[in-house]
């Protein structure tokens, strides 16, 4: 990840804070491993942007919301940084710690009824500049012909943070502007003794099975390769769906299946129900006999929440695999609508596979293949040629889709008199060959999904055919007190 250090507070900066003393020659930090490889791999077509959209009730006072904006900064110094100059025959690329934003962050757009989707735009086009600090840039937008209603729209460059870390600072940023407690709530506690139910002999999942390339999202791009928005950048759709029910929990038991897993079930019918639709050659798995399954990235963050949290790139990815067993259901799974029973059974090998994942230890963030590359033997510059042509001869076995799901947000994010959120979205890079990510976050019992692509997969009315098909897919996971009783519907707006 690339901050170890604590937080530490600090006056804040310039740009309408403080005036604060001039700052010693630049610490230097060392990329760490993800940031590197990133580094290595930043093209101008694809940029490797996160974005954080926050929906707030109220108006938000522009000079108390920069002031408290950089003063979060300071007490998060690790996201105060630039890459210092480098040379293709250096070891290292290195960040440079900085006193001080080099650059204000923080903007005020002028309104207007598209100030939102140009601001959309910009933060999947464009990327905060690495070589000056802090690589993050927040517009706060007041939308038009309504009394009331902010939203602050964040967006990182992801070779140097990622979206818990933002929004971290970004919960700093609302304790210093309403003075609130923005302390991240407990982690659900279990029951004592609460044991989650065990798979059936003929639902559980099988073993290691053998190394086969993932299933690919079968392609629909605009002629041309481009969309709306051009061959620059990524498409998207935001969209609001209810969470869907689950079993009633029994006594001493947890539920059978999270939350996550309906998401991971959902993701991979709409995978496989949209490759059944739009390229039958492959069906839900492959061509032929050849079974190629569909293999979901995704992020695990164990980072602590509180002011202590690291900021920088502090995720590791699992990749959750489906296959044989999945292909056993493949047509009652691709119906229109999918087999409760198989939908069931997906459930149930689902929740094991993910048990399992979270009861191995954790391994490093990007495997051993990452940190030999990343090993300061040879240049940046030939390690970067090397990482590149690595993972171009890898894009066969890139995982089918990432599923980033942030689950509940952990702070109140209370900006005083312009309220608490009412809607929160994130996405994340869709860089090819995947081309797409779905990104979930739960506000007010409300999923917020956020699908992501590139225009080389899919255009803007692919990607929302898409998202409809991955709404009717979270409603086909939801429990119902018997077979005849249907999932409830999914009722959600695009944004």
């Amino acid at each position: 990840m690339t901050a170890l250090e604590p937080a530490a507070d600090s006056p804040a900066a310039s740009f309408g804070g403080p005036p604060r003393a001039p700052a010693p020659t630049p610490a230097r930090v060392p990329f760490p491993l993800v940031d590197e490889v990133s580094r290595h791999c930043l093209t101008d077509d694809e940029p490797e942007t996160v974005h954080l959209e926050v929906h707030l009730p109220g108006r938000v006072d522009p000079v108390r919301l920069r002031t408290a904006f950089h003063r979060a900064l300071a007490r998060h110094p690790r996201i105060l940084m630039r890459q210092a100059p480098v040379r293709w025959w250096h070891r290292r690329y290195t960040w440079q710690l900085t006193a001080a934003p080099d650059v204000d962050p923080v903007d005020f757009p002028p309104p207007g009824p598209d100030a939102l989707a140009r601001a959309r735009q910009r933060a999947l086009a464009d990327c905060p500049p690495l070589d000056a600090s802090p690589p993050v840039r927040l517009e706060v937008i007041a939308p038009p012909g309504a009394a009331d209603g902010t939203v602050l729209l964040l967006t990182l460059h992801h070779t140097a943070l990622d979206g818990p870390a933002c929004l971290r600072v970004l919960a700093t940023a609302a304790e210093l502007y309403s003075g609130a407690d923005n302390s991240p709530a407990p982690s659900p506690v279990r029951a004592p003794g609460a044991r989650t139910e065990q798979p059936r002999l003929d639902d559980a999942p099988a073993g290691r099975r053998r190394l086969s390339r993932p299933a690919r999202i079968a392609a629909h791009p605009a002629p041309g390769g481009s969309s709306r928005h051009g061959r620059h950048g990524n498409g998207m759709l935001l969209v609001e769906l209810p969470v869907p029910d689950r079993p009633p929990r029994a006594p001493g038991r947890a539920a059978p299946y999270t939350v996550n897993d309906q998401l991971l079930v959902a993701t991979w019918l709409m995978v496989a129900r949209w490759n059944r639709q739009h390229d039958p050659r492959h069906g839900p798995h492959g061509a032929g006999d050849t079974a190629a399954p569909v293999v979901i990235t995704m992020p695990v963050d164990d980072r602590p929440r509180g002011i202590e949290m690291p900021i920088g790139n502090g995720t590791r990815l699992v990749s959750v695999d489906f296959g044989p067993e999945e292909r056993r259901d493949a047509g009652p799974l691709t119906a229109d609508p999918p087999d409760p029973d198989a939908v069931a059974r997906l459930l149930r090998r689902t929740a094991a596979r993910t048990r399992a994942l979270k009861s191995a230890p954790p391994g490093r963030q990007l495997g051993l293949a990452g940190a030999v590359l990343t090993a300061p033997v040879l240049s940046v510059g030939v390690r970067g040629a090397l990482t590149r042509a690595l993972r171009t001869a890898a894009a066969p076995w890139t995982s089918t889709t990432l599923l980033s799901n942030i689950g509940r947000i952990p702070y109140p994010l209370d900006f005083g008199d312009a309220g608490r959120p009412t809607a929160v979205w994130f996405s994340a890079p869709a860089r090819m060959p995947r081309g797409l990510t779905v990104t979930t976050v739960s506000v007010a019992g409300r999923i917020q999904l956020a699908l992501r692509w590139s225009p080389a997969l899919l255009d803007d009315r692919a990607g929302a055919r898409l998202g409809a098909l991955f709404q009717s897919s979270l409603a086909a996971t939801a429990w119902t007190s018997s077979p005849d009783t249907p999932p409830p519907p999914a009722v959600g707006g695009t944004r």
